[in-house]
Protein backbone atom coordinates (compact mmCIF):
# COMPACT_ATOMS: atom_id res chain seq x y z
CA UNK A 1 0.00 0.00 0.00
CA UNK A 2 0.94 3.63 -0.45
CA UNK A 3 0.66 5.96 2.56
CA UNK A 4 0.71 9.74 2.29
CA UNK A 5 1.51 11.07 5.78
CA UNK A 6 1.06 14.78 6.42
CA UNK A 7 3.05 16.13 9.35
CA UNK A 8 5.34 13.12 9.04
CA UNK A 9 8.36 15.02 10.38
CA UNK A 10 6.58 15.86 13.63
CA UNK A 11 6.54 13.92 16.88
CA UNK A 12 3.67 11.49 16.26
CA UNK A 13 4.01 11.57 12.48
CA UNK A 14 7.66 10.54 12.52
CA UNK A 15 6.84 7.62 14.84
CA UNK A 16 4.20 6.47 12.32
CA UNK A 17 6.61 6.80 9.41
CA UNK A 18 9.41 4.95 11.19
CA UNK A 19 7.00 2.13 11.97
CA UNK A 20 5.66 2.01 8.41
CA UNK A 21 9.15 1.69 6.92
CA UNK A 22 10.64 -0.59 9.58
CA UNK A 23 7.72 -2.95 10.22
CA UNK A 24 5.65 -3.06 7.00
CA UNK A 25 6.28 -3.36 3.23
CA UNK A 26 4.34 -0.16 2.51
CA UNK A 27 5.55 2.89 0.58
CA UNK A 28 5.47 6.27 2.35
CA UNK A 29 5.40 9.86 1.17
CA UNK A 30 5.89 12.42 3.94
CA UNK A 31 4.39 15.86 3.39
CA UNK A 32 5.55 18.41 5.95
CA UNK A 33 5.92 22.19 6.06
CA UNK A 34 8.88 21.85 8.45
CA UNK A 35 7.71 24.45 10.92
CA UNK A 36 9.58 24.82 14.22
CA UNK A 37 8.38 21.37 15.43
CA UNK A 38 9.10 19.49 12.19
CA UNK A 39 12.49 17.83 12.22
CA UNK A 40 13.90 15.59 9.48
CA UNK A 41 16.43 14.23 11.99
CA UNK A 42 13.49 12.32 13.48
CA UNK A 43 13.27 10.41 10.18
CA UNK A 44 16.99 9.81 9.70
CA UNK A 45 16.63 6.12 10.59
CA UNK A 46 14.40 5.48 7.57
CA UNK A 47 15.32 8.27 5.14
CA UNK A 48 17.58 6.01 3.05
CA UNK A 49 14.81 3.50 2.35
CA UNK A 50 13.69 3.31 -1.31
CA UNK A 51 10.11 3.18 0.04
CA UNK A 52 10.44 6.61 1.67
CA UNK A 53 10.05 10.02 0.01
CA UNK A 54 9.61 13.57 1.30
CA UNK A 55 7.92 16.69 -0.04
CA UNK A 56 8.13 20.03 1.74
CA UNK A 57 4.69 21.59 1.43
CA UNK A 58 1.94 23.38 3.36
CA UNK A 59 -1.31 21.39 3.63
CA UNK A 60 -3.23 24.68 3.28
CA UNK A 61 -1.83 25.08 -0.26
CA UNK A 62 -4.70 23.40 -2.08
CA UNK A 63 -3.08 23.48 -5.52
CA UNK A 64 0.04 21.80 -4.16
CA UNK A 65 -2.03 19.21 -2.30
CA UNK A 66 -3.93 18.36 -5.48
CA UNK A 67 -0.67 17.78 -7.33
CA UNK A 68 0.95 15.76 -4.56
CA UNK A 69 -2.07 13.50 -4.04
CA UNK A 70 -2.62 12.98 -7.76
CA UNK A 71 1.03 12.17 -8.51
CA UNK A 72 1.60 9.86 -5.53
CA UNK A 73 -1.79 8.11 -5.84
CA UNK A 74 -2.08 6.97 -2.20
CA UNK A 75 -4.23 4.19 -0.78
CA UNK A 76 -4.27 5.95 2.60
CA UNK A 77 -3.92 9.61 3.49
CA UNK A 78 -2.90 9.93 7.14
CA UNK A 79 -3.50 13.51 8.20
CA UNK A 80 -1.33 14.43 11.20
CA UNK A 81 -0.17 17.90 10.12
CA UNK A 82 -1.31 20.35 12.80
CA UNK A 83 -0.29 23.11 15.13
CA UNK A 84 -0.59 21.33 18.45
CA UNK A 85 0.60 23.29 21.49
CA UNK A 86 -2.11 24.89 23.63
CA UNK A 87 0.21 27.60 24.99
CA UNK A 88 1.20 28.68 21.47
CA UNK A 89 -2.47 28.79 20.46
CA UNK A 90 -3.11 31.25 23.28
CA UNK A 91 -0.34 33.54 22.05
CA UNK A 92 -1.08 33.16 18.32
CA UNK A 93 -4.37 31.49 17.37
CA UNK A 94 -4.30 32.53 13.69
CA UNK A 95 -1.73 29.89 12.71
CA UNK A 96 -3.87 27.21 14.35
CA UNK A 97 -6.95 28.18 12.34
CA UNK A 98 -4.92 28.34 9.14
CA UNK A 99 -3.21 24.96 9.49
CA UNK A 100 -5.75 22.93 11.42
CA UNK A 101 -8.97 24.19 9.81
CA UNK A 102 -8.03 25.64 6.42
CA UNK A 103 -5.32 23.00 5.92
CA UNK A 104 -7.72 20.15 6.67
CA UNK A 105 -10.27 21.63 4.26
CA UNK A 106 -7.65 21.90 1.48
CA UNK A 107 -6.50 18.31 2.00
CA UNK A 108 -10.07 17.02 2.07
CA UNK A 109 -10.81 18.74 -1.23
CA UNK A 110 -7.70 17.28 -2.83
CA UNK A 111 -8.53 13.83 -1.46
CA UNK A 112 -12.14 14.01 -2.63
CA UNK A 113 -11.18 14.94 -6.20
CA UNK A 114 -8.60 12.16 -6.29
CA UNK A 115 -10.96 9.57 -4.76
CA UNK A 116 -13.71 10.31 -7.27
CA UNK A 117 -11.35 9.33 -10.08
CA UNK A 118 -10.47 5.89 -8.69
CA UNK A 119 -11.83 2.54 -9.80
CA UNK A 120 -14.68 1.18 -7.71
CA UNK A 121 -12.43 -1.34 -5.96
CA UNK A 122 -9.84 1.31 -5.05
CA UNK A 123 -12.60 3.68 -3.95
CA UNK A 124 -13.82 1.11 -1.43
CA UNK A 125 -10.29 0.43 -0.15
CA UNK A 126 -9.22 4.09 0.14
CA UNK A 127 -9.09 5.79 3.54
CA UNK A 128 -8.69 9.39 4.63
CA UNK A 129 -7.45 9.02 8.21
CA UNK A 130 -7.74 12.06 10.45
CA UNK A 131 -5.75 12.14 13.69
CA UNK A 132 -7.13 14.36 16.45
CA UNK A 133 -7.04 14.90 20.20
CA UNK A 134 -9.13 14.22 23.29
CA UNK A 135 -8.98 17.95 24.04
CA UNK A 136 -11.91 18.54 21.68
CA UNK A 137 -14.17 17.04 24.37
CA UNK A 138 -13.28 19.70 26.94
CA UNK A 139 -12.62 19.04 30.61
CA UNK A 140 -13.72 16.13 32.80
CA UNK A 141 -14.63 16.16 36.50
CA UNK A 142 -12.95 13.74 38.88
CA UNK A 143 -14.93 10.81 37.46
CA UNK A 144 -15.89 9.71 33.95
CA UNK A 145 -14.14 9.09 30.61
CA UNK A 146 -14.23 10.53 27.11
CA UNK A 147 -16.08 8.23 24.71
CA UNK A 148 -16.38 8.48 20.93
CA UNK A 149 -19.90 9.92 21.38
CA UNK A 150 -18.90 12.47 24.05
CA UNK A 151 -20.11 15.99 23.18
CA UNK A 152 -17.53 18.42 21.87
CA UNK A 153 -16.68 21.30 24.20
CA UNK A 154 -13.24 22.69 23.26
CA UNK A 155 -11.84 25.28 25.65
CA UNK A 156 -8.65 26.54 23.97
CA UNK A 157 -7.90 27.97 20.52
CA UNK A 158 -5.97 24.78 19.80
CA UNK A 159 -8.75 22.38 20.76
CA UNK A 160 -11.34 24.54 18.98
CA UNK A 161 -9.31 24.38 15.77
CA UNK A 162 -9.00 20.59 16.07
CA UNK A 163 -12.73 20.29 16.77
CA UNK A 164 -13.36 22.27 13.60
CA UNK A 165 -11.16 19.93 11.58
CA UNK A 166 -12.92 16.88 13.06
CA UNK A 167 -16.29 18.29 11.99
CA UNK A 168 -15.04 18.95 8.46
CA UNK A 169 -13.83 15.36 8.08
CA UNK A 170 -17.12 13.97 9.35
CA UNK A 171 -19.06 16.27 6.99
CA UNK A 172 -17.00 15.24 3.94
CA UNK A 173 -17.85 11.62 4.74
CA UNK A 174 -21.58 12.12 5.26
CA UNK A 175 -22.08 14.65 2.46
CA UNK A 176 -19.72 13.42 -0.25
CA UNK A 177 -19.17 9.78 0.72
CA UNK A 178 -15.41 10.13 1.22
CA UNK A 179 -14.22 7.05 3.16
CA UNK A 180 -12.78 8.41 6.41
CA UNK A 181 -11.64 7.09 9.77
CA UNK A 182 -10.98 9.33 12.75
CA UNK A 183 -9.01 8.94 15.95
CA UNK A 184 -8.82 11.05 19.11
CA UNK A 185 -5.84 10.38 21.35
CA UNK A 186 -4.71 11.27 24.84
CA UNK A 187 -1.42 13.03 25.63
CA UNK A 188 1.56 11.39 23.90
CA UNK A 189 5.11 11.06 25.21
CA UNK A 190 8.27 9.32 24.06
CA UNK A 191 11.36 9.85 21.85
CA UNK A 192 11.78 12.86 19.52
CA UNK A 193 9.22 14.96 21.43
CA UNK A 194 9.69 18.71 20.86
CA UNK A 195 10.72 20.19 24.23
CA UNK A 196 7.91 22.72 24.65
CA UNK A 197 5.63 19.99 26.07
CA UNK A 198 5.59 18.97 29.73
CA UNK A 199 7.54 15.69 29.73
CA UNK A 200 10.46 16.55 27.41
CA UNK A 201 10.78 20.04 28.92
CA UNK A 202 10.88 18.60 32.45
CA UNK A 203 13.45 15.95 31.46
CA UNK A 204 15.76 18.44 29.77
CA UNK A 205 15.45 21.05 32.50
CA UNK A 206 16.13 18.38 35.14
CA UNK A 207 19.27 17.26 33.30
CA UNK A 208 20.45 20.86 33.09
CA UNK A 209 19.55 21.79 36.65
CA UNK A 210 17.02 24.40 35.55
CA UNK A 211 13.66 25.19 37.23
CA UNK A 212 10.87 22.70 36.53
CA UNK A 213 7.74 24.81 35.96
CA UNK A 214 4.43 23.29 37.08
CA UNK A 215 1.22 25.18 36.28
CA UNK A 216 -1.01 26.11 39.23
CA UNK A 217 -0.93 23.42 41.89
CA UNK A 218 -0.01 20.65 39.45
CA UNK A 219 -3.35 18.91 40.07
CA UNK A 220 -4.43 18.83 36.41
CA UNK A 221 -4.76 15.22 35.23
CA UNK A 222 -3.73 13.79 31.86
CA UNK A 223 -3.96 10.27 30.42
CA UNK A 224 -0.53 9.39 29.00
CA UNK A 225 0.01 7.34 25.82
CA UNK A 226 3.43 6.23 24.55
CA UNK A 227 3.94 7.48 21.00
CA UNK A 228 4.98 4.02 19.75
CA UNK A 229 1.71 2.56 21.08
CA UNK A 230 -0.13 5.37 19.32
CA UNK A 231 1.67 4.70 16.04
CA UNK A 232 0.76 1.01 16.24
CA UNK A 233 -2.89 1.90 16.87
CA UNK A 234 -2.99 4.33 13.95
CA UNK A 235 -1.69 1.74 11.51
CA UNK A 236 -4.23 -0.77 12.79
CA UNK A 237 -7.04 1.75 12.26
CA UNK A 238 -5.81 2.45 8.72
CA UNK A 239 -5.93 -1.25 7.90
CA UNK A 240 -9.02 -2.40 9.77
CA UNK A 241 -11.00 0.66 10.85
CA UNK A 242 -14.53 0.93 9.50
CA UNK A 243 -15.27 3.87 7.23
CA UNK A 244 -17.14 6.64 9.00
CA UNK A 245 -16.11 5.46 12.46
CA UNK A 246 -14.00 7.19 15.09
CA UNK A 247 -11.77 5.47 17.66
CA UNK A 248 -10.44 6.85 20.94
CA UNK A 249 -6.82 5.90 21.70
CA UNK A 250 -5.57 6.20 25.28
CA UNK A 251 -2.93 4.75 27.53
CA UNK A 252 -5.07 4.12 30.64
CA UNK A 253 -2.35 5.99 32.55
CA UNK A 254 -3.86 8.96 34.37
CA UNK A 255 -1.39 11.09 36.34
CA UNK A 256 -1.43 14.60 37.76
CA UNK A 257 1.09 16.94 36.19
CA UNK A 258 2.88 17.23 39.53
CA UNK A 259 3.18 13.44 39.83
CA UNK A 260 4.66 13.27 36.32
CA UNK A 261 7.30 15.88 37.13
CA UNK A 262 8.11 14.22 40.45
CA UNK A 263 8.62 10.88 38.69
CA UNK A 264 10.93 12.56 36.16
CA UNK A 265 12.91 14.02 39.07
CA UNK A 266 13.35 10.57 40.62
CA UNK A 267 14.35 8.99 37.29
CA UNK A 268 16.92 11.66 36.42
CA UNK A 269 18.36 11.46 39.94
CA UNK A 270 18.75 7.71 39.46
CA UNK A 271 19.93 7.62 35.84
CA UNK A 272 21.96 10.84 35.70
CA UNK A 273 23.00 11.86 39.22
CA UNK A 274 24.72 15.23 39.34
CA UNK A 275 26.19 16.35 42.69
CA UNK A 276 26.28 19.97 41.53
CA UNK A 277 22.51 19.86 40.96
CA UNK A 278 21.48 17.63 43.85
CA UNK A 279 17.96 16.28 44.16
CA UNK A 280 15.90 17.46 41.20
CA UNK A 281 12.68 17.69 43.20
CA UNK A 282 13.93 20.95 44.70
CA UNK A 283 13.85 22.42 41.18
CA UNK A 284 10.04 22.14 40.97
CA UNK A 285 8.61 25.65 40.66
CA UNK A 286 4.89 26.39 40.75
CA UNK A 287 3.97 29.09 38.22
CA UNK A 288 0.78 30.96 37.29
CA UNK A 289 -1.68 28.55 35.75
CA UNK A 290 -2.44 28.42 32.02
CA UNK A 291 -5.55 30.46 31.11
CA UNK A 292 -8.57 28.16 30.85
CA UNK A 293 -6.53 25.10 31.86
CA UNK A 294 -8.69 21.96 31.53
CA UNK A 295 -8.82 20.02 34.81
CA UNK A 296 -8.77 16.43 33.58
CA UNK A 297 -8.61 14.31 30.43
CA UNK A 298 -9.20 10.55 30.40
CA UNK A 299 -9.91 8.26 27.45
CA UNK A 300 -12.22 5.27 27.24
CA UNK A 301 -10.31 3.13 24.73
CA UNK A 302 -12.62 0.13 24.98
CA UNK A 303 -13.94 0.51 21.40
CA UNK A 304 -10.55 0.14 19.68
CA UNK A 305 -9.65 -2.64 22.13
CA UNK A 306 -12.91 -4.48 21.46
CA UNK A 307 -13.29 -3.90 17.71
CA UNK A 308 -9.66 -3.95 16.52
CA UNK A 309 -7.85 -5.83 19.30
CA UNK A 310 -5.43 -3.01 20.18
CA UNK A 311 -4.02 -2.47 23.66
CA UNK A 312 -1.05 -0.33 24.74
CA UNK A 313 2.19 -2.24 25.27
CA UNK A 314 3.78 0.35 27.56
CA UNK A 315 2.76 1.09 31.12
CA UNK A 316 3.60 4.63 32.15
CA UNK A 317 6.46 3.77 34.51
CA UNK A 318 8.43 1.68 32.00
CA UNK A 319 7.60 4.03 29.13
CA UNK A 320 8.74 7.12 31.01
CA UNK A 321 11.95 5.37 32.11
CA UNK A 322 12.75 4.51 28.48
CA UNK A 323 11.94 8.08 27.47
CA UNK A 324 14.36 9.56 30.02
CA UNK A 325 17.02 7.10 28.83
CA UNK A 326 16.41 8.22 25.23
CA UNK A 327 16.95 11.90 26.10
CA UNK A 328 20.12 10.95 27.96
CA UNK A 329 21.41 9.04 24.92
CA UNK A 330 20.33 11.66 22.37
CA UNK A 331 21.55 14.88 23.92
CA UNK A 332 22.78 16.12 20.51
CA UNK A 333 19.22 15.94 19.11
CA UNK A 334 17.61 18.13 21.77
CA UNK A 335 20.58 20.47 22.10
CA UNK A 336 20.24 21.29 18.38
CA UNK A 337 16.52 21.91 18.91
CA UNK A 338 17.26 24.19 21.85
CA UNK A 339 19.82 26.15 19.85
CA UNK A 340 17.08 27.09 17.36
CA UNK A 341 13.54 28.42 17.71
CA UNK A 342 12.77 27.29 21.27
CA UNK A 343 14.91 27.58 24.38
CA UNK A 344 12.48 26.52 27.09
CA UNK A 345 10.80 29.89 27.65
CA UNK A 346 7.26 30.18 29.04
CA UNK A 347 4.53 30.39 26.39
CA UNK A 348 0.80 31.03 26.60
CA UNK A 349 0.82 34.22 28.64
CA UNK A 350 -0.45 36.66 25.99
CA UNK A 351 -3.76 37.13 27.80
Amino acid sequence: MKYLVTGGAGFIGSAVVRRLIQATPHEVLVVDKLTYAGNLESLAAVASSPRYAFVKADVADIAKMRRVVSEFAPDVIMHLAAESHVDRSIDGPAEFIQTNVVGTFALLQAALEYWRGLTEARKRAFRFQHISTDEVFGSLPAEGLFREDSPYQPNSPYSASKAGSDHLVRAWHHTYGLPVVMTNCSNNYGPYHFPEKLIPLAIINALQGRPLPVYGTGSNVRDWLHVEDHAEALLLVSEAGESGESYNIGGRSERTNLAVVQTICALTDELAPEPAIGRRAKLITFVTDRPGHDARYAIDASKIERCLGWKPRYDFESGLRETVKWYLANRAWWERVQSGVYRGERLGVAV
